[in-house]
């Protein structure tokens, strides 16, 4: 039987709005084992950010499951969900949400912030994390002096500084030109294969999902196929 990264049981999310409960998705049901590298695919308003954001502890669930690597995380307070993301989640984001007033390397060490690490240990991991993204020659420089293809790396540096086993990507290419995206895309697959990483990728850009192991497709919070790679 595999490892698995995610493991998410009869999963629902509801909100009230008003008098009106409305459905993220019912019942749903998930494997994701260890590095393996999805693409979740599917129209706007499917419940794809809002599942990304069940899985990385940021919303929480109506009802069910959630279990990492065995362990039960829906059932976690605040604290303890904090301590959790620190240690095993990375996050991209398509705008990449950079700090304008921080150099590259300043914002690649925020999270090593919260951490227990030595100022020395803070910047030999940050140095490292820009070394393995291609941006060691731009640690000085600040968020309007780099293209977006290079505040991208400078995100994806920054979600994998805390040496974190998944990293969660909200379309991460969606604000790139296609070669760009396409050296993101390239990256994240090196992760992936290279440093062990399970790489979940929200999107709508199908040269996205060919570069993941496998595609699911969700509509109306519901997986209607599912495809993979040989």
């Amino acid at each position: 039987m595999p490892d698995f990264s995610f493991q998410l049981r009869n999963v629902s999310k509801r909100f009230v709005k008003g008098k009106e409960t409305i459905t993220i998705f019912d019942n749903l049901d998930l494997d994701i084992p260890l590095k393996d590298y999805v693409a979740i695919m599917g129209p706007s308003g499917s419940g794809k950010t809002t599942l990304l954001n069940v899985l990385g502890g940021i919303d929480h669930v109506t009802s069910g499951e959630i279990l990492f690597d065995g362990q039960r995380v829906d059932s976690l307070n605040e604290s303890q969900l904090s301590r959790w993301r620190a240690a095993n989640v990375g996050f991209i984001f398509q705008f990449y949400n950079l700090m304008p007033v921080l150099t590259a390397a300043q914002n690649v060490e925020l999270p090593l912030l919260l951490t227990r690490l030595s100022a020395k240990d803070r910047r030999r991991n940050v140095a490292v994390a820009l070394e393995l993204v291609g941006l060691a020659d731009r640690a000085r420089h600040y968020p309007r002096e780099m293209s977006g293809g290079q505040q991208q790396r400078v995100a994806i540096a920054r979600a994998i500084v805390s040496d974190p086993k998944v990293l969660l990507c909200d379309e991460p290419t969606g604000d790139l030109d296609r070669t760009t995206a396409d050296e993101v895309l390239a990256l994240l697959a090196l992760l992936n294969r290279d440093h062990g990483k399970t790489v979940i990728v929200v999107t709508h850009d199908p040269e996205a999902a060919n570069h993941a192991k496998r595609t699911l497709h969700l509509n109306k919070g519901v997986f209607v196929e599912r495809t993979s790679l040989t």
